[in-house]
């Protein structure tokens, strides 16, 4: 079954990719999987924080979807004439782009990683003027050039004098004319005759009215200027598809830059839309180890109302690798185990979680079973449907992965069940996963109690107003208080003492009014949730991991439960990748030193470093035309200095300008007011 169904995470998918604004981000979002390298796990991670600090600084960045303009730079790049709406779009970008460009300069005074993009994005100025001032309102402008404001200057001339014309003919004819005002049909001049006076008018016919009297003439002093008229507007048309041809080859010039500045725009919105999502859901930046431990502080579901919702405190790690919970229904079991999987997912997608404070540790696949799994088509029960999708996890998983299973063993035979709840998380303890699971078995509960690496948990429940907290505490076995809510709901004590001697035979005189054991035996109120369907507790919320591995079982895994899913023949489970320990600024300023050749990525250009590397990683590099801070990540040494020039090389030649090298060696001969300006 679809994971990112089962926990409700495709939910979170779309509310994320609505705050992106290109159609790639958009994309990208919703084929996002966990993350299991550890090094690029920290930088994802790091990336949502900076471009939620840029935007709490900033505000919303300028960005809007590329689409359109990627079809115009391939019409562009075929030959075809680009009209000028698509030019204009193409204006618009570059003002985009500007604007964007100006955005990230303003990020730079706060020293955030982000704002350095700027430098790999080119407004393309010369483009942008140029198709300002020749297209406007969705035409070419009158001044476009010399000749085309002529040609529509001689246009509306000759118009003008046929529009005389015509009224000069209405005024000498006036008893000859059905009107006083001359009208345009099928594009020609026309003055309306009366039919009757039709010979005194020197002209073609045009048209007539509906009942036949007018005739609309067109006169032949006005037809004499039409001949005119057309051969200008040919000309006009030529000199607009001149213009048009000559911009769109600009644009075709400049296509491998504006591509350029799509890809980094489009990479730029899928960051900050998770800067945005994590402001939408007031999240934070958790941390992440691979030590197999987890600690959420006032953690909740990010769909669940957060003005409503009760903060939950989970930690689970060291010698504890799995937790049993219990409690009654509507006490918010289910919840609790699909909050701490969605949180724990949502940070291997790089994302921030919805909690105070998080520490979360990676995995290498995250498996779930909520819900009944019914299935009439396939023949599946309840049970049947469980049993299925556990045999496929038990054969999937191994140390790194983390497993949550809702109502264990439920759907079939009490007795049964329970020792099938049994078996299972023995499977589990024995593959060293990490796991969650919620039952209303006491025996379950006695078998966390005396097995290591496994602990009990409850789920709060107020007996007074019959109500839960929601609070999970670590440690303590929970009861399900059926008899006790059935007492407080006024069944008769006759009925509670037939169906406590019917569950518990001839022990049942030991129990508490409240329902528990007076030695302290396993917690009364046991009625088995035959056939019920996952964790009654609460809406369940939750979506499936979309990074999450598939529930295939492994193959040749070393736990017993390897390949008994039907036989099924499985890959393995995906490893987590670990980040080697940081280098050093002092490594790095070694490896890059002055005047050294390096590549620059993700373009593949090729500079010369003019700065060595600082203490936050980031060096100075000259490309052709300009000088540019970037990331020690981006680069990769090409050539070394020592093998392009001599030892006692003068790097100011390179580096410095000729006025500036002019001041520094009279600096050295005698005193002088001049100043030194550094380039910026």
């Amino acid at each position: 079954m679809n994971i990112e169904h089962q926990l409700e995470l495709d939910k979170i998918k779309a509310l994320w990719a609505t705050l992106a604004a290109t159609e790639p981000a958009r994309k990208r979002i919703a084929e996002h999987t966990m993350i299991l390298d550890e090094r690029q796990l920290r930088k994802q991670l790091k990336d949502t924080t900076d471009s939620r600090n840029l935007m709490e600084k900033l505000g919303t960045p300028p960005l809007q979807d590329l689409s359109e303009i990627r079809e115009i730079l391939m019409a562009a790049d075929k030959g075809d004439c680009l009209t000028p709406y698509q030019l204009e779009r193409v204006e618009k970008v570059l003002v985009m782009i500007r604007r964007l460009k100006d955005y990230l300069e303003r990020g730079k005074q706060y020293q955030n990683p982000l704002a350095f993009y700027e430098e790999n994005l080119d407004p393309a100025e010369e483009l942008r003027e140029e198709i300002a001032a020749q297209i406007r309102g969705g035409q070419v402008d009158d001044h476009a050039s010399k000749d085309l404001a002529q040609i529509r200057l001689q246009i509306l001339k000759c118009e003008e004098e046929m529009k005389q014309k015509a009224q000069q003919i209405i005024r000498s004819n006036r008893e000859s004319m059905a009107d006083h005002y001359y009208t345009l049909r099928n594009g020609r001049i026309c003055v309306p005759v009366k039919k009757e006076c039709r010979l005194k008018i020197s002209g073609s016919v045009i048209d007539k009215s509906a009942t036949g009297s007018t005739l609309f003439i067109e006169p032949a002093g006005v037809a004499r200027y039409v001949e005119e008229l057309q051969l200008l507007k040919i000309s006009e048309e030529n000199e607009i598809y001149r213009i048009l041809y000559t911009l769109t080859a600009m644009v075709a010039a400049w296509a491998g830059v504006l591509e350029e500045n799509a890809a980094m725009i489009e990479r730029l919105d899928f960051i900050l839309s998770k800067g945005r999502l994590s402001m939408e859901l007031d999240a934070a930046e958790p941390a992440v180890n691979t030590d197999r431990h987890i600690r959420l502080a006032e953690a909740r579901h990010p769909l669940m109302d957060r003005n409503t919702s009760v903060p939950l405190q989970f930690e689970i790690g060291g010698n504890t690798r799995g937790i049993i919970i219990t409690g009654p229904n509507t006490g918010g079991k289910t919840v609790a185990i699909k909050t701490v999987m969605v949180n724990c997912i949502m940070a291997q997608w790089g994302l921030h979680v919805t909690c105070r404070e998080a520490d979360i540790c990676m995995n290498g696949a995250c498996f779930c079973d909520i819900g009944d799994g019914q299935n009439l088509a396939e023949n599946l029960s309840t049970f049947s449907a469980h049993i299925t999708r556990v045999l496929e996890i038990l054969g999937g998983i191994n140390r790194e992965s983390l497993v949550i299973l809702d109502e264990l063993g439920s759907g079939t035979d009490p007795a049964e069940g329970m020792g099938i709840a049994i078996a299972i998380l023995e499977e589990l303890r024995k593959s060293g996963a990490m796991f969650l699971a919620t039952t209303h078995y006491p025996e379950v509960k006695e078998y966390a109690d005396r097995t290591p690496h496994i602990s009990n948990a409850r789920m709060t429940f107020d007996k007074e107003t019959l109500r839960p907290t929601y609070q999970m505490v670590i440690g303590e076995a929970g009861e399900s208080c059926a008899f006790h809510i059935a007492s407080r709901l006024g069944m008769p004590p006759e009925m509670l003492a037939v169906a406590r001697k019917a569950a518990y035979g001839d022990e049942y005189q030991t129990m508490s009014p409240g329902g528990r054991q007076k030695d302290g035996a396993a917690a009364g109120g046991h009625t088995p949730e035959t056939g019920a369907a996952a964790g009654g507790c609460t809406p369940e919320t939750g979506a499936a991991a979309g990074g999450c591995t598939p529930e295939t079982p492994s193959a040749g895994s070393s736990n017993p439960a390897s390949g008994s899913a039907a036989g099924k023949t499985v890959p393995s489970a995906p490893r987590i990748i670990k980040a080697r320990p940081p280098r050093s600024t002092g490594s790095l300023a070694a490896k890059y030193s002055l005047g050294d050749s390096v590549i620059v990525y993700p373009d593949r250009k090729i500079g010369i470093v003019c700065a060595p590397v600082n203490e936050k990683g980031v060096l100075r590099v000259q490309l052709p035309g300009k000088k540019i801070w970037i990331s020690h990540k981006r680069v990769k040494l090409h050539v070394a200095a020592t093998e392009l020039y001599p030892e006692d090389y003068d790097f100011s030649i390179l580096f410095d300008t000729v006025e500036n090298r002019k001041i520094r060696h009279d600096m050295e001969r005698k005193y002088t007011e001049a100043v030194i300006r550094w380039e910026e």
